[in-house]
């Protein structure tokens, strides 16, 4: 049964197959037409303030993430619905109009990239395809989270020499005991 809702709003993705609460999904999401609007720290800190922000409400548990030029890979678990829609939703929605506000404000050429084809919406930020991949098992989760570690430093993206010095990714906090977010539960509390 795909996830339908009257009250998508104008920034809200639909992922292909519904998230449900109390499960534990590797998600990806990914700027329209894979633009690199992540490349900007100002851009990854709205991201981390919202997953934050989500935590801290009790709305979400985050067991990895990182975030890359042009998308994001997530293991997290929705915990309880924020208001009437769940909090990937509210994620999706509340980076987006972060993103706008400060693209209308300092970047309007790069804003025009955005501009909507759906009449429903003005800009749109993420792509529709958003996935979540439900996981079962810790060894799922562990080939998961080692994906998501290593991809700041595979292919073409040499974001940094070694995993673990990627900034924007909970390797550390795996590596190093280190949780410079403030959000992260290790997957083993759960597994």
């Amino acid at each position: 049964m795909a996830f339908t809702s009257n009250i998508l709003s104008k920034f809200i993705i639909v992922p292909q197959q519904p998230l449900a609460l109390n499960q534990v999904y590797f998600f990806t999401a990914t700027i329209l037409h894979w633009k690199h609007l992540l490349i900007s720290n100002k851009y990854k800190k709205i991201i981390i303030d919202s997953l934050r922000f989500l935590v801290e409400k009790k709305k979400i548990a985050v067991y990895a993430f990182v975030i890359m030029p042009n998308h994001i890979h997530l293991i997290w678990e929705m915990l309880e619905k924020n208001g009437k829609e769940l909090p990937y939703a509210s994620f999706m929605k509340f980076t987006a109009h972060k993103f706008q506000e400060d693209l209308k404000m300092n970047n309007p050429n790069f804003l025009s990239h955005f501009i909507a084809k759906e009449a429903d919406r003005k800009y749109q930020f993420w792509q529709r395809n958003s996935l979540p991949v439900h996981l079962y098992s810790i060894e799922v989760v562990e080939q998961k989270l080692d994906y998501i570690h290593y991809n700041p430093v595979n292919g073409h993206w040499a974001l940094a020499n070694d995993y673990v010095d990627y900034f924007y990714s909970s390797a550390m906090f795996y590596e190093e005991n280190k949780d410079e977010f403030g959000f992260l539960t290790h997957y083993k509390e759960r597994f």
